[in-house]
């Protein structure tokens, strides 16, 4: 009996388990994949270096509402203040004005306030002598921008300013965010480093195997869609690998360190669950990314073309990583929901949420929603592939008729 009719007795799934043993083994033990483990010293060096870009990101990230809960009238006083020199001053606070009738049916306290709500500090007191309720860091980033705008509101500038009263607190749920968006901001950037560093196999080795044919046998002998699908999850599996050895060598360095080592927030959904959200959201956006790579694969007809076609979809995911590191700084805005929507850039949206959020609803349906996206690429990249692979040749025989011929059992 034919090796091809009993390739076409497989189960799709018994098909693309054939392709991804025979991949997982070959690149797993070649010499190739133990230098390949050596490169994340230089991700390392990267990642030092976006260190102090990320310290840029996570000061604009900080929280830049004030509460004002003086007096009806002074309130009004210091916003009109406020709208009249934004023009022409920078670095001037949001402001968000909570009204006397409010405070005083709810029982609102600045500590309630801070404690409720995502505000820097709460200004209670009168413009003669305002006072600052928040943490140290928010107390000593806005007395100053208060101060002015109580002096201009009191008709006293540039000639006195009113003395700041300050109330120091511990922490604040603005403050809490504040820390949560690093946590966010250094899973986004492992995520983008690991998947971009580990991505590129997928399409190494189908450069390799279209330039020695390899991939076309596969395509007369097996369905094309379990190709695809058993070689991503061939190279996922191999990229787990090579991230389990950089976590116990992560973890090494980490335990001789000691305390030294910094250490980041506890994410909202605390961290087990986003450990585990980080490992399921690498492995989907793995799978979009390495769909798209075989897919350009299957666009291409030589070496050159495919590294050609990698370079846009390389830069198009450099873009994705930022917007999504951009999004996260405003939860809940058009601006996120669309980076949480838009495939390429879910899983980064959805992980920063993870740590900055603590529901859990919306990562059941993210998670369907890349499935879903995962299988509408390989689908498509399948397709694609087959059309351009077995189109057929002059003489009207096609690809898969001249490859057929050569398999044992083939037609000559």
């Amino acid at each position: 009996m034919s090796h091809e009719h009993e390739a076409s007795r497989l189960s799709f799934f018994e098909a693309a388990w054939v392709v991804a043993r025979r991949d997982f083994k070959a690149i797993l033990f070649s010499r190739a994949f133990f230098f390949f483990l050596l490169g994340p010293l230089f991700p390392i060096v990267v990642g030092a270096l976006a260190g102090g870009i990320g310290g840029q990101v996570q000061r604009e990230a900080v929280v830049n509402t004030v509460a004002l809960a003086m007096s009806d009238e002074d309130n009004a006083a210091l916003v009109a203040a406020g709208e009249a020199a934004k023009d022409t001053i920078g670095g001037l606070p949001r402001v968000a004005v909570i009204d006397s009738e409010e405070r005083e049916s709810e029982g609102l306290t600045p500590e309630s306030l801070l404690d409720t709500s995502e505000f820097a500090v709460v200004v209670t007191g009168s413009l003669v002598s305002p006072v600052i309720t928040g943490t140290p860091a928010q107390i000593s980033r806005w007395d100053g921008p208060v101060a002015l705008l109580s002096a201009m509101a009191s008709g006293t500038a540039p000639s006195a300013f009113p003395e700041i009263t300050e109330r120091p607190l511990a922490t604040t749920a603005a403050a809490a965010k504040s820390d949560r968006i690093r946590t966010a901001q250094a899973g986004q950037l492992l995520l983008f480093l690991l998947m971009m560093l580990l991505a590129g196999m997928v399409l190494s080795n189908l450069v390799e195997e279209k330039a020695n044919k390899v991939i076309e046998v596969l395509a007369a002998a097996i369905p094309m869609d379990s190709v695809f699908f058993g070689k991503l999850f061939a190279m996922l599996g191999v990229s787990f690998v090579g991230i389990a050895v950089w976590a116990l060598f992560g973890g090494a360095i980490g335990a001789l360190a000691g305390s030294a080592m910094p250490s980041l927030p506890e994410p909202a959904l605390g961290w087990p669950l986003f450990v585990l959200l980080g490992i399921t959201y690498f492995a989907m956006g793995y799978l979009l990314l390495g769909s798209l790579f075989l897919t350009i694969g299957g666009m291409a007809t030589t070496v050159r073309e495919v590294q050609t076609l990698s370079m846009p979809v390389t830069m198009a995911q450099l873009l994705v990583f930022f917007l999504a590191a951009f999004a996260m700084t405003n939860p809940g805005s058009p601006l996120e929901l669309f980076a949480a929507i838009f495939p390429l850039s879910s899983p980064f949206a959805m992980l920063a949420r993870a740590a900055q959020s603590p529901d859990l609803l919306p990562h059941l349906l993210a998670l369907a929603w890349q499935v879903l996206c995962v299988a509408i690429f390989i689908k498509a990249g399948a397709t694609l592939f087959r059309r351009r692979v077995m189109k057929s040749g002059k003489g009207g025989r096609g690809t898969k008729g001249r490859i057929a011929g050569t398999l044992p059992g083939g037609s000559a």
